[in-house]
C-alpha cells in the first residue's frame, strides 16, 4: 500500500525515485536492452521509459553513457536506428499535440496542495517528454557521428532517405507536419490503391526526409508559445508564432526575461550545436569536400523568414546581455567578490547568451561545399560575397543597413568586453568571474566587420574604435601567457589587420582611448601609441612563443604608419626595439620568412618620413640616434652576421666564467687590489666615451660597445687566442658554412645568395638619406667649444624639419588586407569548435569520450581550486612588490 506513495507524491512535480533510475542501468529492461536484444520493434513499450524516466539534463548524460551507444551502434545497429526513429516520431507528435506544451507552474500553495491530490492519476507531461526526446539526441547523436567518421551511410538511411508515395492526379496530398509514414502504411495505402474501383492516373510524391522533419520540429520549438515564448504572444489557437525574441535588430518589442522560457531555449539550441557538431567529427583535409549534411540544410534550405527570425533573435539576445532590463537575480548576486567560487554553476541567462553566440558562430563561418562565397571579379580584385543560395545566415547579415541597427549591435559588443575589462581591472584579483563567451564575441564582431561592408563603415566613422581596439589589445595582453589561448590571439591580429587597411581607421589613431586600462597595460598618448605599445608587449614578452602572429601584427602597424602623429618616446622607443630585435643576426638567419618582418619595419618608418616627418619629432630623434642599426643593414652579409653571433655567444661565455670565478672566490669589494679599481674605472670612463662620442663618430653604442670589449686583466695569451678566432673567422669561409648550418631552424641553412637576395631589396634609402642630411646637422652644434644641445633642444629642433626636396616622390598607399585561404578557414572552424568543445565539457560532456578528427585534444588533470587557497594567494597579491607599483613590459 505505501510502496508507491514516494512515486505518487514526487509524480506532480515530473519526479521519479532513484530506484528507477538505477533500475535503467541495473536490470535487463533498461540500458543493456538496447544492446543485447536484437530487432526491437518500434512499437514495443520498452522504449516508453526514455521520455518519462528523466529529469534534467544531466539524468540523460549520466544514465547513457558514450560506450552503451557505442556498443549499440556495433552490436545492433538496427536497435540504434530505432531509438532515432521513435525519439524523433515521438518529439513529432508530441509538438503537433494540443496538450503540449504545459503551462508552466506555480509555487503556490494552491498548486501545490492541487499537485498532490492529482498523485495519484499521475498525469502525463508532454513538455517533460519533448525535453527527453531532445536531451536523447542529443546524447545519441555525437556517438553516431564518431563511429560513422567520414561515412553517412547510417545517416543517409535513417535521418536522411526520402520515400516516395504514389498519390492520385488531380487531389493535392496535405501531409501532417510531424506525422511519420511507417511501411506498414505505405502497403496499406498500396493495397487499398489497387482494389479501388476507380481508376485513376497516379504520380509519385517524395516525403520529407526524417532529418528535414527534424529542422522543421527544432524551428518550431524555438518560437512555440508557452514553451520558449511568452503565451501572451499567441493567435488563437497557434501556439508556433514565429515572433523575434527580444528587442532589438528587425523589434521593438521586449517580452521580458523568463527563466523557464530561457532554459528551454538552451534545451533545443544545445540539440541545433548538437546536430552542426557533425563538422568535428570530420579530417581538416575533408572539410570542404565533404560538407555537414545539417549545417547544409539549415543555412540554405530554412525558409527566408524563419532565418531572419532565428538570426534576429540571436543577435537580440547576444546584445541585451548586459542591459539593466536583463538582469537577473543570478546576475546580480554574481557581482559578489568571491561569488563564483561558493555558488558552482551559472545562470540560466548567461548559458542562454553564450549558446545563442556558439550556434551563431557556426552558421554564420560554414563555408563547406556548395555554401562557399561565391568569387566574382578577376584576380587582381576578386571578391567573395554569400549569396542566399550558399548560406542564408551570411547573407542576411551582410543586409543589415539601418544606423540604429548598426549603433545597438556596436554598443552591446562593446558593453560586452567591458564587462570582460572590468572583471580583470579589479583590486581584488579573481573576485569576479570573467565573461565566458568573450571568444565567441570576438569572432563574431570579426564577422560582422568582415560580411557587412556598411557597418565597417559605421565603426570606422564612430569614435568608439580606438576603444574596441583597445578592448581588443587588452584581452590578448591578458590571455598571452595561456598557450590555449594562443588562437584567440592569432584572431586578434586578424582582427587588427582587418582594420588596419582603412583608412578611416588610421585617421582615428590619433583620438585618445577614452576608457580606463588597466595600470600595467596603460600607456599616455593616443590610440596609436597604445597600439605600438601593446603589439611590443606581445611580441617581446612570450619568448617567441607566438610567432605566428608576427607578420599580422607588423603588417597591421606599416599600414597605419602613414597616419602616425605625435609619437610619444616609449612608443617611438618601442618601434625601433622592434627594428633592432628583427635586425639581430640570429633573428634574422633563423628562418626564411624573419627577413620580410626587417621589411615591414622599414616600411613603418619610411611611411612616416614620407607623411607625418615633423609631426613625429620622437621617433626621428630615436632613428637617427639608432643610425648605426640602420647602417649596418646596408652592408650586411652572412660572414658578418655569423662573426656578430660568435662575438656575441664570446662575450657570454666569458661573463659566465667571469661570474663562476667571482662566485668562487667569494672576494668582498674591501678585498679588492687598487690596481683592479683604477682599471674598471679605466674601463668605464672608456665606456661612457664611446657613448659621447655616438653622434661624432658614428661610434658603436654602450651595448655594442660592451659586446666587443674584453675583461681589463685577461692575459696576452687570451688575447692571441680571441684575435686568432677573429682572424680565422674572417678568412675561413668553410667554417662560415659550418656555423651557418647551426644558426638555422627545422632544417634552415642560410646561405650568401639568400642574403643578398633579400638584403639588396630592403628599403633602407629613404631612411638614411634623412639620417646622412640631419645627423650632420646635430653632431656640428656639438663640435666646438659649444655647449652641447639637450635633448629636448633636439627635438624642438626635428619639430621644424622640412625635407622638401631632399626626399623622393611619396609613394602611393597599398594596405595589406587581411585575404582568406582555405588553411585558414580550417584554422578558424578549427578555432569555434575547440571553444564550443571546451564549453560543452562542464557540466554535461556533450562531445567528451568521442573522438574528435577536426582538432587535438589533449586532456589535463586540473585540481580545483579550494577557497581558502584562493584567499590566500588573493592576499597574497594585494601585498606583493607587483600590486604596489607599476609593471612594464
Amino acid at each position: 500500500m505505501f510502496t508507491k506513495l514516494p512515486l505518487k507524491l514526487t509524480a506532480p512535480f515530473g519526479l521519479l525515485t532513484d530506484e528507477a533510475k538505477l533500475a535503467f542501468r541495473s536490470k535487463p529492461e533498461g540500458i543493456s536492452k538496447l544492446i543485447s536484444t536484437r530487432h526491437i520493434p518500434e512499437n514495443d513499450n520498452y522504449w516508453d521509459q526514455y521520455f518519462t524516466l528523466f529529469d534534467t539534463p544531466s539524468d540523460v548524460f549520466s544514465l547513457i553513457s558514450p560506450h552503451d551507444i557505442r556498443r549499440a551502434f556495433l552490436d545492433a545497429p538496427e536497435n540504434a536506428a530505432t531509438l532515432v526513429r521513435v525519439v524523433t516520431s515521438r518529439l513529432f507528435n508530441l509538438v503537433s499535440d494540443h496538450t503540449f506544451p504545459v503551462e508552466q507552474t506555480t509555487t503556490s500553495v494552491t498548486s501545490y496542495a492541487s499537485s498532490l491530490i492529482k498523485a495519484a492519476t499521475a498525469a502525463r507531461n508532454p513538455t517533460k517528454e519533448v525535453l527527453n526526446c531532445v536531451r536523447i539526441l542529443q546524447r545519441v547523436l555525437p556517438v553516431i557521428f564518431e563511429v560513422e567518421g567520414e561515412s553517412n551511410a547510417f545517416e543517409l538511411e535513417v535521418l536522411w532517405k526520402k520515400v516516395q508515395i504514389d498519390s492520385e492526379d488531380g487531389l493535392r496530398v496535405v501531409e501532417p507536419q510531424f506525422v511519420i509514414e511507417d511501411e506498414d502504411d505505405h502497403s496499406e495505402h498500396e493495397a487499398a490503391s489497387s482494389r479501388s474501383v476507380e481508376s485513376k492516373a497516379k504520380t509519385k510524391q517524395t516525403l520529407p526526409s526524417l532529418g528535414e522533419k527534424l529542422f522543421r520540429c527544432i524551428m518550431d520549438l524555438l518560437f512555440c508559445c508557452g514553451f520558449t515564448l511568452p503565451t501572451k504572444i499567441q493567435v488563437d489557437h497557434y501556439k508556433i508564432n514565429y515572433v523575434i525574441w527580444e528587442k532589438g535588430v528587425g523589434s521593438t518589442v521586449d517580452p521580458g526575461p523568463n527563466a523557464q522560457y530561457d532554459s528551454n531555449k538552451i534545451e533545443v539550441l544545445r540539440l541545433l550545436l548538437v546536430l552542426f557538431s557533425r563538422q568535428i567529427y570530420i579530417s581538416p583535409a575533408s572539410l570542404f569536400s565533404k560538407p555537414s549534411f545539417y549545417t547544409l540544410h539549415m543555412v540554405r534550405k530554412t525558409p527566408r523568414r524563419d532565418v531572419l527570425t532565428l538570426l534576429c533573435s540571436l543577435l537580440n539576445t547576444i546584445l541585451n546581455s548586459s542591459t539593466p532590463n536583463n538582469l537577473t537575480i543570478a546576475s546580480v548576486a554574481g557581482k559578489v567578490p568571491y561569488n563564483h567560487l561558493v555558488f558552482k554553476g551559472e545562470d540560466s541567462r548567461t548559458a542562454l547568451v553564450g549558446m545563442c553566440l556558439q550556434v551563431l558562430c557556426v552558421l554564420l563561418d560554414f563555408q563547406s561545399g556548395p555554401a562557399k562565397d561565391v568569387v566574382s571579379g578577376n584576380d587582381e580584385n576578386a571578391m567573395s560575397m554569400p549569396t542566399a543560395q550558399t548560406n542564408a545566415f551570411r547573407y542576411f547579415l551582410a543586409k543589415l543597413h539601418r544606423t540604429q541597427d548598426f549603433a545597438f549591435i556596436l554598443d552591446g559588443i562593446t558593453s560586452i568586453l567591458d564587462q570582460q575589462l572590468a572583471a580583470s581591472n579589479i583590486i581584488l584579483p579573481g573576485s569576479r568571474r570573467s565573461i565566458p563567451y568573450i571568444p565567441e564575441t570576438i569572432i563574431l564582431f570579426w564577422k560582422l566587420i568582415e560580411l557587412n561592408k556598411k557597418f565597417r563603415a559605421y565603426v570606422l566613422d564612430s569614435d568608439k574604435v580606438v576603444d574596441v581596439l583597445a578592448y581588443l589589445f587588452c584581452y590578448g595582453l591578458e590571455i598571452k601567457d595561456k598557450p590555449q589561448q594562443h588562437g584567440l590571439c592569432r584572431s586578434l591580429s586578424y582582427i587588427v589587420q582587418t582594420l588596419s587597411a582603412e583608412p578611416a581607421f588610421g585617421n582615428k589613431l590619433c583620438l585618445p582611448v577614452k576608457i580606463s586600462l588597466p595600470t600595467k597595460w596603460s600607456t599616455p598618448g593616443t590610440a596609436a601609441d597604445v597600439m605600438i605599445t601593446s603589439i611590443y608587449s606581445m611580441m617581446a614578452t612570450t619568448s617567441g612563443a607566438m610567432t605566428s602572429l608576427y607578420p599580422a601584427l607588423i603588417i597591421a602597424l606599416s599600414n597605419v604608419a602613414p597616419y602616425f602623429k605625435n609619437l610619444s618616446i616609449v612608443s617611438s622607443n618601442r618601434l625601433i626595439q622592434l627594428l633592432t630585435s628583427f635586425a639581430n643576426p640570429r633573428f634574422l638567419l633563423s628562418d626564411e620568412s624573419h627577413p620580410r618582418l626587417l621589411f615591414l619595419m622599414l616600411e613603418v618608418f619610411n611611411s612616416v618620413i614620407f607623411h607625418h616627418l615633423s609631426d613625429n619629432p620622437n621617433l626621428l630623434y630615436a632613428i637617427i640616434m639608432a643610425h648605426k642599426t640602420f647602417q649596418d643593414l646596408g652592408t650586411f652579409t652572412l660572414a658578418s652576421g655569423l662573426r656578430e653571433i660568435r662575438q656575441a655567444e664570446l662575450v657570454r661565455e666569458e661573463r659566465t666564467r667571469h661570474e663562476d670565478s667571482n662566485r668562487k672566490s667569494n672576494l668582498g669589494e674591501t678585498d679588492i687590489e687598487a690596481g683592479d679599481v683604477q682599471a674598471e674605472k679605466a674601463r668605464l670612463l672608456r665606456i661612457e666615451s664611446h657613448r659621447m662620442e655616438s653622434f661624432r663618430e658614428g661610434a658603436p653604442d654602450d651595448e655594442d660597445v660592451e659586446a666587443t670589449s674584453t675583461p681589463s686583466r685577461k692575459s696576452e695569451k687570451a688575447r692571441g687566442k680571441m684575435r686568432e678566432r677573429s682572424e680565422s673567422s674572417e678568412t675561413t669561409s668553410s667554417a662560415e658554412l659550418l656555423a651557418s648550418a647551426g644558426v638555422g631552424r627545422s632544417g634552415f641553412v642560410p646561405t650568401q645568395e639568400w642574403v643578398a637576395s633579400w638584403q639588396q631589396g630592403l628599403p633602407l634609402d629613404t631612411v638614411m638619406l634623412v639620417i646622412s642630411e640631419l645627423l650632420p646637422k646635430i653632431q656640428s652644434s656639438q663640435v666646438g667649444g659649444q655647449k652641447a644641445p639637450t635633448t629636448g633642444e633636439v627635438i624642438d629642433f626635428l619639430r621644424t624639419v622640412s625635407l622638401v626636396g631632399v626626399l623622393p616622390p611619396v609613394p602611393p598607399l597599398h594596405p595589406r588586407k587581411f585575404t582568406w585561404s582555405d588553411a585558414s578557414m580550417v584554422w578558424l572552424t578549427s578555432l569555434i569548435w575547440g571553444e564550443i568543445y571546451v564549453h560543452g565539457m562542464s557540466p554535461l560532456g556533450i562531445w567528451s569520450s568521442t573522438n574528435v578528427r577536426l582538432f587535438f585534444v589533449k586532456h589535463t588533470n586540473s585540481q580545483p581550486r579550494q577557497i581558502a587557497g584562493t584567499m590566500s594567494h588573493v592576499v597574497g597579491e594585494l601585498f606583493s612588490p607587483a600590486r604596489q607599483r607599476p609593471e612594464f613590459p
